[in-house]
C-alpha cells in the first residue's frame, strides 16, 4: 500500500512518468510560478512543456517537433545529453564520495579545479597558479568577482562595466547591468558602478582619468555581447582593457559566463582576442545542460588576498562545489576537449552565419543585421512600424518585433532566444554537437521563416488578429518604462 500524502500533493513518479496533462502542467506553474511570464508565453504559443525527441529536438502536446536552438547558450550538448546521462547513472551507482564537501577535501572538486586552471593557462600562462571558486550560476559567479576585486583593492569604490552589458539580476551584478527596465525598481543599487560605452576604448581610459585610476576597483567586460544582441567589440578593444587596467592596478574581470568554453570557437575568448584578465568567470556550459555549475578563476595573489589565513570563510555557499555538480562539470569538460567542440563551433558557425547573411541579402525589409562567432548567432529585425515613434512606443514596437520573430521562427519549426538588452534581436544558440545535417535543417527552417516574412511588417499580418489583441492588452497592463535601444 502507498502511504498517503497531503491533498493535492504531486508524487515524483507521476512527474516521472508523465501523468501530467500539459495543460495541468500550465496551470499549475502559472498558478505558483512566475505567472505572468507564462501567461505572456503562452498567449504566443511557446510555453510548452516540451519533451526530448533527441538530445537537439524537442516535441510539443501536438507532437510538432522543433529544432531547440534555444537555451541561451545552457545546452552545450543538447537535451539530456547521452555522454552525461550514460556518465551521471555510472556516478549515481558508484560514486561513494561526500555530498556537500563543505569543509573538506572532494576529489571531485579537485579534479575539476585542476582541469579549469590547466585549460585556462594553455591560453595565458600567467594563471598557471590561479586558483577556482565554485558556486551554482553566472551571477553568483560575477558577485564572487567583485568581493575578490574589492578586497585586492579596497579603497578604491568604482566598478566600470559596459554599456549593453549584461552581468544578471542579483543585486551586484544588477548594478553593472544597464538597463533601467531591471534595475529601476530596486535602486539604490551597489554604490559606484558607472557604465562605459562598449568597444570605445579612449572613452574607457577618459572615464578612469575622470574617476581616478586609483579609485577603480575593476572593470568587468564581456569579449561579446550575449543579451546585448552578439555584440562583438573592434579589433583591440579587449586588448586595450587589459593593458589600461594593468598600467593603472585596476582589477580586469572577464565574463566568460555566455562565450567561455567553446561558444564562441575558442576555449575563451577574451584570451583569443588579447585579453589576460585578473579574474574570469564561467557557467552555462560547465553544467552540460543537466545542474548548475558557476566558476570563477582567480589570480592567486587576489585570492589568497579575500581567502587567506582564517579568513579563508570570508566567502562561501551551501551547493557551490557540490560534487554532483563537479561530476558533471568534470565530464562536461572532459567532452568538450575530447570532442574538440570549440574547433568545430567555429567551423559550424561561421558556415551559419553565411547562411544568415544570404537571408539578410534576400531579406533586406526583414532583416537590418545579422551577426555571430562560433554557435552564437544573431537576427536583427527592421522595426514593424516604419515610422518613427517616440520613446517608450518605439521601444514597445521593437520588443513586440523580435517577439513576433520568435513566434513565427517557432512555426517554422526552430526554437530561439530573445536578447534582454537588445529588443528587436534574436538568437540562435545551437548545441556545440548538434549533427551537421541537423544544423543545416535549421537554417533551411529560418530560410522558410523570411519565405513566410518577407518584411518586417510581416511578422504582424500573420500573427491572428485575436492573439494580436490579447498581447496588446497584456502589454497596456505592463510597466510602461523600457530600456532605450538601438536595436
Amino acid at each position: 500500500m502507498t502511504p498517503s500524502l497531503p491533498a493535492g500533493f504531486i508524487r515524483a513518479q507521476d512527474v516521472l512518468d508523465e501523468r501530467l496533462s500539459a495543460a495541468e502542467v500550465r496551470t499549475l506553474d502559472m498558478r505558483y510560478g512566475n505567472e505572468e511570464l507564462l501567461y505572456g508565453l503562452d498567449l504566443l504559443g511557446l510555453a510548452g512543456p516540451f519533451s526530448r525527441v533527441t538530445p537537439w529536438e524537442l516535441e510539443d502536446e501536438q507532437g510538432v517537433v522543433r529544432i531547440n536552438a534555444s537555451g541561451y547558450a545552457a545546452v552545450p550538448f543538447g537535451d539530456m545529453p547521452p555522454a552525461i546521462t550514460r556518465f551521471l547513472a555510472e556516478y549515481l551507482e558508484k560514486n561513494r564520495a561526500m555530498g556537500l564537501p563543505q569543509q573538506s577535501s572532494s576529489a571531485w572538486r579537485a579534479a575539476l579545479q585542476t582541469n579549469l586552471v590547466h585549460l585556462l593557462a594553455r591560453e595565458l600562462p600567467s594563471h598557471a597558479d590561479s586558483q577556482v571558486f565554485f558556486c551554482s550560476s553566472g551571477t553568483e559567479a560575477i558577485e564572487g568577482a567583485l568581493k575578490f576585486a574589492k578586497a585586492w583593492r579596497s579603497r578604491a569604490k568604482f566598478y566600470i562595466s559596459f554599456s549593453s552589458g549584461y552581468h544578471g539580476k542579483t543585486l551586484g551584478s544588477l548594478s553593472l547591468t544597464p538597463n533601467p527596465e531591471y534595475q529601476d525598481i530596486f535602486r539604490p543599487l551597489v554604490p559606484g558602478a558607472v557604465t562605459s560605452p562598449y568597444g570605445d576604448l579612449e572613452a574607457l581610459a577618459r572615464l578612469v582619468r575622470r574617476l581616478g585610476p586609483d579609485n577603480v576597483v575593476a572593470v568587468v567586460v564581456e569579449p561579446i555581447q550575449g543579451e546585448g544582441g552578439v555584440n562583438i567589440p573592434p579589433p583591440g578593444f579587449l586588448r586595450g582593457v587589459g593593458e589600461l587596467c594593468r598600467r593603472h592596478g585596476i582589477v580586469c574581470i572577464a565574463d566568460e559566463i555566455q562565450t567561455g568554453l567553446g561558444r564562441t570557437g575558442h576555449w575563451f575568448e577574451s584570451a583569443a582576442q588579447g585579453l589576460d584578465a585578473d579574474i574570469i568567470t564561467l557557467a552555462k556550459p560547465l553544467g552540460g545542460g543537466m545542474t548548475a555549475v558557476g566558476a570563477t578563476i582567480v589570480r592567486h595573489a587576489i585570492y589568497k588576498k579575500m581567502l587567506g589565513g582564517l579568513s579563508s570563510k570570508r566567502h562561501s555557499n551551501t551547493f557551490g562545489g557540490n560534487s554532483l555538480a563537479m561530476a558533471v562539470g568534470l565530464k562536461s569538460l572532459e567532452y568538450l576537449v575530447e570532442q574538440d567542440l570549440p574547433a568545430r563551433s567555429a567551423r559550424l558557425g561561421a558556415a551559419g552565419l553565411e547562411r544568415l547573411r544570404a537571408v539578410q541579402r534576400r531579406y533586406p525589409r526583414l532583416l537590418e543585421n545579422v551577426r555571430g562567432q562560433g554557435m552564437l548567432l544573431a537576427m536583427q529585425f527592421k522595426p514593424m512600424v516604419g515610422v518613427p515613434l517616440p520613446g517608450v512606443l518605439k521601444e514597445l514596437v521593437f520588443e513586440a518585433t523580435a517577439i513576433l520573430a520568435l513566434r513565427e521562427l517557432h512555426e517554422a519549426g526552430v526554437m530561439a532566444n530573445l536578447s534582454l538588452s537588445s529588443k528587436r534581436t534574436v538568437r540562435l544558440t545551437p548545441a556545440l554537437d548538434m549533427p551537421e545535417d541537423l544544423f543545416g535543417r535549421m537554417f533551411d527552417r529560418v530560410d522558410t521563416f523570411a519565405e513566410r516574412n518577407p518584411i518586417s511588417r510581416s511578422l504582424l499580418t500573420n500573427t491572428p488578429p485575436v492573439m494580436t489583441a490579447r498581447l496588446a492588452k497584456f502589454a497596456a497592463s505592463k510597466p510602461k518604462k523600457r530600456t532605450e535601444s538601438d536595436g
